[in-house]
């Protein structure tokens, strides 16, 4: 029985090392757990304390304790057994040397522009999340003196042109959010480096188990826990990932001294989240596939941005730098915000509510939702119309959401045909 335990342990700590050769379904259950750091308990114990008692002064406990990153402890805003764990499960999950949890994903995406300083140039993509076009346009710039340029990641000739000596970082999603278009990572990653420029990659739709920047060349990968990561719509959270030495303590001191810090609670929630988050991406990439299917055929919509479908546009890219397709996609339906409107009001399984990436499936409305701090003309010049869909996928049951969506579709064009008549008197 003792010997038994014993190897159990070992087994764990070989996991929670990094640089193993588990599969990701098994280091997300295990990694980050160290069971004789925490009264041998199977799964880490939420740590509610705010500051820690030492033995001498100046001497912080828990320095022999992986989850305080070397680092010991002093004060929760600086580093906490509970939040140290999850960090280490997600850079795991990401590949990555360092991972560093935030408060949300707006305070992870804020953190990346505060390793610049002012003077500094951004190239970024025309196509990102409202959240982070939001910030950046009406914080960053206006009150920090870096600039941004806003263009098209399509081609790789046009990125490298529009590079100059002040840029220090391109900024991009991958799918993007949300029109769901994918960038060649591998390719914009060899001209950043070219430029001795950083590349920072927002990997939220698609998860650590399903794309790794970081493998692909990418210097930061920032992702939304609270989207697939977390999975359950119950946690506000977000982190940075790097294998940059220099930029994993840039982030370490941003959680210290800014203090946008999640607590143990919800740290809690995101390593349970990340246990299953391979399961719940393919269930939910399964359900998308056969919705992608049934959407693309319909006589109402004009057409569905999703990667696994042939017809998507960046197809091959997209097999070629991600494990499976996801379950986002991009519809856009004929006859404009009252047959959109239709479409989203006849759902029944699906809410209408903004957020993603939960096993509830979601639908929404991105420019009258999520999109709005982006200004009209620029919307629109990209195809962020009021006639676009974004779709999350959940892990319902696939009869029950073609169902659902096939009526959706249905009452959606029973209403663009009666529009068409009206039009016609």
């Amino acid at each position: 029985m003792i010997y038994a335990a014993f190897i159990l342990i070992a087994f764990v700590q070989l996991i929670a090392a990094s640089g193993n050769n588990f599969h990701f379904a098994t280091n997300a259950v295990h990694s980050g757990v160290d069971p004789e750091h925490h009264g041998y308990a199977v799964v880490p114990p939420i740590n509610m304390a705010t500051t820690y008692i030492q033995a001498y002064p100046g001497l912080k406990p828990g320095l022999d304790d992986p989850s305080s990153w070397g680092l010991g402890y002093f004060y929760s805003r600086q580093n906490n057994p509970t939040r140290g764990a999850l960090e280490r499960a997600l850079a795991s999950a990401e590949g990555a040397k360092y991972a560093s949890a935030f408060s949300s994903g707006m305070a992870a995406i804020t953190s990346v522009t505060q390793i610049l300083k002012s003077g500094d140039h951004v190239l970024t993509s025309n196509d990102l999340y409202g959240g982070t076009t939001g910030v950046f346009r009406q914080i960053v710039a206006p009150n920090t003196g870096i600039d941004f340029t806003f263009m098209s990641m399509e081609s790789l000739e046009a990125i490298e042109k529009a590079i100059t000596p002040k840029t220090k970082l391109i900024w991009l999603e991958s799918p993007t959010n949300p029109l769901l278009q994918s960038f060649d990572i591998r390719g914009i990653a060899k001209i950043a480096k070219k430029h001795n420029v950083l590349l920072a990659v927002d990997g939220t739709f698609m998860s650590p188990y399903l794309q790794r920047p970081l493998e692909l060349g990418a210097d930061i990968v920032v992702h939304s826990i609270t989207k697939w990561i977390g999975g359950h719509s119950d946690v506000i959270m977000g982190c940075c990932m790097t294998n940059n030495d220099d930029i994993g303590k840039k982030f370490r001191a941003l959680q210290n001294f800014v203090g946008a810090v999640p607590g143990p609670f919800d740290c809690y929630m995101a390593m349970r989240g990340l246990k299953t988050l391979n399961l719940r991406m393919d269930a939910c990439q399964k359900n998308a596939m056969a919705l992608a299917k049934l959407i693309e055929k319909h006589e109402v919509v004009e057409r569905v941005n999703y990667p696994g479908l042939p017809s998507y546009p960046q197809y091959e890219l997209a097999k070629s730098q991600m494990k499976g397709p996801g379950a986002m996609m991009a519809m856009h339906i004929k006859g404009g915000l009252p047959v959109a409107a239709k479409f989203l009001q006849s759902l029944k399984i699906f809410g209408l509510a903004v957020s993603l990436g939960a096993v509830e499936s979601l639908a929404c409305s991105p420019a009258l939702m999520t999109h709005t701090a982006v200004p009209r003309a620029d919307r629109e010049a990209i195809g962020l119309t009021d006639s676009l869909i974004r779709i999350s996928v959940g892990s319902e049951h696939v009869d029950d959401l073609v169902n659902d969506v096939q009526h959706a579709l249905d009452e959606a064009l029973a209403e663009f045909k009666k529009l068409q008549q009206q039009e016609k008197k």
